[in-house]
């Protein structure tokens, strides 16, 4: 029990050595003791003891070392530190705004630095799994989210929470500094700098677990849904990085810790391979040098008898020893003699009391050094606790580390197979590429030997019908020596018939030539005279026939030499169709084989052409069969997708007229393959365009457009299976996705905005109306705020009257810049129809651009129905009627409705043009003028709700009592209702993500 008490008023004088008035660091030693008392006692009932009895609202000094204190004691302090605090959560706070009314020295440091504490044990009372010093590992930290995607984001909303704050104390110590002096070496500035090394473990840590956090979001969620994740991700990063480059350069830092630096870039969330390349900060501390702080303890008893010997020497040399002589002997110094017994028994009386007096000396000396090697021994013990509890974390810290290392290799192993993958796609990609060059090339050279073997047939073609020819020619020769040679052996014949005829002639006449004869000689002797007359014509006679029968003979000659010249024709002819019929055989020959090569070289080119057509519908299909997989990266409007079915329609209906044309010649395969391709790209196209124009159209709407998708992609793909069989490419039929389309086209004009309700020739008159209604808006809103000031100043005072004066003059600036902002737009939107116009007049312009007109016009209505709302807003605030949000959130209302009007306005303005730059500036005055409005509402509604909140002076003891009960049951009441909301929230999250699901074919790919 003695040892117990001793133990706990140790931790005391600790304590109250840590947290003292003096404007110094706290020492390393004291606040050691108070970590280790905390896992003595195992809690923290003594410092909290100690410090209810501290004037923690009186000295801020005091206050600013209690929360550096408290704050390691969270961190490294036992767990049930936590715990024993969260009662005294409120009295932070009452002294975080008390602090917070003090603008110089440590007020403000106070009051950040409590928000802060407050914060953090806020964070682990929500999170039990991450101890004070936030040092977990990946799987931890997936355990703490509970692998749930809303459990992930609202922790990654409560880390920016907790380092906002963080962050808000490191600059505000920055700024608290005089940076233009060496302040870090200064005990001042030291006192200051101190409790940010507790920062800085905090900061690396949350840093690391935010990147990871937002990177399995990202990986669950679509990126538009964390834009104001990545956005506020940005801005604690650029702040981040600039307070530990700053940090890194104090003198103070360097010895004492080593500070990480963040890469140049954020991560990229929106690339998942972007985590393998994030780097976890690691904060290092190195061993503490010997310091005063650190000195050994020296020799309690030795020094206590030094001392207590020292004290009596200096005794005797100014009193004199007692023993020798005794100043105070009334008896010697009255003289009188005693005898020896009385001297005997007044020596051993004087020797008792010395002996008595040495042994309550000794027994005093024994129990200080009793006590002093009990507290030796207990600093031994403690300094034995503190090493063990630094073992531990040093064992911890290497867990961590061999993890993070395993986890490195695995990373490390992953990037290099996904480098090998990457390596192995990529020469898959080249031979593809090297494979397909080598097909165009080989395509090529077949259409190359198609011509030439067509250039060679022609001319085999002409070479045949030469030899045709010259057979017809040799045909018509032996036609005509045969007719020749018929036409001489006709003559011969007539010839022979004439000699026939001549001879029988000549018979005839010698018959009757002998028969004269014969009369002659008979009547020879009557006239002898008659006689050599006679004898005379016989000698005539046979001359005649001496010289027929020479011509006959001639006549036999030449038809000798006839019939040799006929043979000899004869043999030549039959020579030359030999010859002839050879050359006729062998050109016949050879023309088969140019036309077996040619079919094969024929159906070889179908058969490459028909792979192609293969290739390019199997990609297709797979394109096809990937669009409904992606999830739109935006929700689009009706247009876009009308826009896209539209383009799908005439894709669909050239496709039909190349594969017609593919059908009937097959070498119009070059108009087949890119209708193909652009025909998978507009369908998957107008596939995803549907998804996206669903997610914001109507339920019903949205089924019917996401189901005829569907049916639409399953009947491209089936067209697409068709024409990859050879057997079902003549009947394959694009019609079913026709008519798809335009099913989808006629739900897209369903959800098409029916726009104004005007004709076209009304809608330049309409949008001048506009313009001025909205000019007209603005001016009655801007003396209705004039109003208001005037009567909120005649009527209020004090705070109320400052706050309203500050709204309604932010309220005013906000007026006269929009009012600037809309005769900007005006004299823009004259340049552009003047410039835009031509020939036309404006309300021919204005009708041709309908859309653009139609968005002017809304872009008007919505300025001017804000200006309106927010003055109605504005009057309902200074009459304390209304609420600051509200006013708030019209301001910011009207900012983006100026930006819509800013949009409508620059989208056919020329960029260079000296009015477009006149409307951005007028824009950026409303963004100022809405950040005035904005700002100057919160100043009025924290100021009100401080004046509210403080002011108790008028109120009894039961009446602040009862304000307390009432004030602990809304506590109760508001966070039962946040609870509730929460709950209902993640419901809503997770039935969303269910009918996403649904939507998007996510349980069937899954189950694909």
């Amino acid at each position: 029990m003695v040892k117990h008490v001793r133990a706990a008023l140790e931790r005391t004088v600790s304590i109250n050595k840590a947290i003292n008035a003096q404007e110094v660091a706290v020492k390393e030693k004291h606040a050691r003791t108070c970590i280790l008392g905390t896992h003595h006692e195992k809690g923290a009932q003594t410092f909290w003891s100690v410090v209810n009895r501290l004037p923690l609202s009186g000295n801020a000094v005091l206050c600013w070392k209690f929360c550096h204190v408290f704050h390691k004691l969270l961190r490294d302090g036992h767990s049930n530190v936590l715990k024993d605090s969260v009662r005294y959560k409120n009295e932070l706070s009452d002294m975080s705004r008390m602090w917070g009314h003090l603008s110089e020295g440590y007020g403000q440091l106070c009051s950040i630095y409590l928000k802060l504490l407050r914060t953090k044990m806020e964070f682990h009372t929500k999170n039990p799994r991450f101890p004070g010093n936030l040092q977990m590992s990946d799987r931890q930290l997936d355990e703490a989210g509970e692998n749930d995607v809303n459990n992930f984001f609202q922790l990654t909303v409560e880390m920016f929470d907790y380092l906002e704050c963080e962050l808000n104390l490191f600059q505000t110590v920055f700024s608290s500094l005089d940076m233009s002096r060496s302040v870090s070496v200064t005990a001042a500035g030291q006192c200051r700098l101190a409790p940010l090394i507790q920062v800085i473990l905090d900061c690396s840590h949350l840093y690391d677990y935010t990147v990871k956090l937002l990177f399995k979001l990202h990986s669950c969620l679509p990126a538009d849904t964390l834009q104001g994740h990545r956005d506020r991700f940005l801005e604690q990063f650029r702040k981040l990085k600039d307070l530990f480059y700053r940090s890194s350069n104090l003198q103070y830092f360097k010895r004492l810790i080593q500070i990480p630096q963040l890469p140049e870039n954020p991560p990229n969330f929106l690339r998942a391979s972007a985590l393998s390349e994030h780097i976890s900060p690691v904060v290092v501390i190195p061993a503490e040098a010997s310091s005063p702080d650190s000195e050994p303890i020296t020799d309690l008893v030795e020094m206590d008898t030094a001392s207590q010997s020292l004290f009596d020497n200096k005794f005797d040399d100014i009193f004199g020893s007692s023993f020798n002589s005794d100043p105070f002997n009334f008896n010697s110094q009255n003289g009188m003699k005693k005898d020896d017994k009385d001297r005997l028994i007044e020596q051993l009386y004087g020797e008792i009391a010395a002996l008595k007096e040495e042994l309550e000396n000794f027994k005093a000396e024994s129990a200080r050094g009793v006590v002093q090697l009990r507290g030796r021994a207990s600093e031994l013990e403690a300094e034995l606790a503190e090493q063990r509890h630094l073992k531990q974390q040093a064992q911890d810290e290497s867990e961590f580390l061999r993890t993070e290392l395993e986890e490195l290799k695995k990373q490390r192993e992953d990037t290099e197979k996904a480098q090998r993958s990457l390596t192995e796609i990529e020469r898959r990609a080249q031979a593809n590429e090297q494979r397909y060059s080598k097909l165009k090339e080989k395509y090529s050279e077949l259409v190359q030997n198609h011509a030439d073997l067509l250039r060679k047939n022609a001319e085999v073609t002409k070479q045949v019908t030469a030899a045709r020819q010259a057979q017809g020619d040799v045909e018509r020769e032996k036609k005509e020596l045969e007719d020749s040679f018929q036409r001489v052996s006709e003559q011969a014949q007539r010839k022979s018939q004439e000699q026939a005829e001549v001879l029988d002639t000549l018979k005839r006449e010698v018959a009757a030539s002998r028969q004269e004869l014969q009369v002659l000689q008979g009547t020879l002797e009557s006239s002898a005279q008659a006689g050599a007359e006679q004898s005379t014509r016989i000698a005539g006679l046979e001359q005649e026939r001496d010289s027929l029968s020479r011509a006959a003979e001639r006549h036999g000659e030449e038809m000798a030499a006839l019939r040799a010249e006929l043979q000899g024709l004869r043999e030549v002819l039959s020579r030359e169709q030999e010859s002839s019929k050879m050359e006729l055989e062998t050109l016949q020959t050879r023309l088969r084989e140019k036309e077996s090569g040619e079919q094969a070289l024929q159906r070889r080119l179908a058969e490459e052409q028909f792979a192609l057509l293969r290739g390019t519908a199997r990609e297709a299909e797979r394109m096809v069969q990937d669009a409904p997989r992606l999830s739109p990266a935006c929700c689009l409007p009706a247009d876009c997708l009308l826009s896209r079915t539209l383009a799908a329609s005439e894709c669909v209906e050239r496709l039909r007229d190349a594969h017609g044309k593919y059908l009937s010649n097959c070498a119009a395969m070059g108009s087949l393959l890119p209708c193909l391709a652009l025909f998978a790209h507009l369908v998957s196209d107008t596939l995803l365009q549907g998804s996206a124009t669903s997610h914001v159209a109507p339920m019903e709407p949205a089924d019917r457009l996401l189901e005829m998708c569907k049916q639409c992609g399953s009947e491209a793909v089936s067209y697409l299976s068709a024409l990859q069989d050879p057997g079902t490419v003549e009947s394959a039929d694009c019609s079913p996705v026709t008519a798809c389309l335009g099913r989808i086209s006629t739900i897209g004009e369903e959800l098409r905005p029916r726009g104004l309700d005007v004709k076209q020739e009304e809608l330049g008159d309409l949008v001048d109306k506009e313009m001025a209604a909205t000019a007209a808006a603005i001016e009655t809103a801007s003396a209705r705020i004039e109003e208001m000031l005037s009567k909120a100043r005649a009527g209020d005072t004090g705070v109320k009257l400052e706050v309203n004066e500050r709204i309604l003059g932010s309220c005013t600036g906000l007026m006269q810049a929009i009012h600037i902002l809309v005769l900007a737009s005006k004299d823009l939107q004259r340049e552009i129809v003047e410039s835009g116009r031509g020939a036309a007049s404006p309300k021919e312009f204005y009708a041709k651009n309908s859309r653009w007109t139609e968005g002017l016009i809304s872009a008007s209505k919505a300025v001017g129905w804000g200006a309106t709302v927010m003055v109605d807003a504005a009057d309902l605030v200074v009459q304390g009627k209304g609420t600051f949000e509200e006013l708030m959130v019209c301001s910011r209302e009207i900012a983006a409705s100026t930006a819509q009007l800013v949009a409508a306005s620059k989208v056919k303005a020329d960029k260079d043009s000296t009015n477009l730059c006149k409307l951005q500036q007028a824009s950026r005055g409303v963004n100022q003028a809405t950040a005035g409005v904005v700002a100057s509402t919160k100043a009025g509604k924290s100021q009100v709700e401080e004046k509210d909140s403080m002011d108790f002076s008028s109120m009894t003891l039961t009446q602040i009592k009862r304000q307390e009960m009432d004030s602990q049951v809304r506590v109760l009441e508001l966070e039962n209702q946040l609870q509730k909301e929460r709950q209902k929230l993640g419901e809503l999250r997770k039935k969303h993500y269910e009918l996403a699901g649904v939507a998007e074919g996510w349980e069937e790919d899954a189950a694909d």
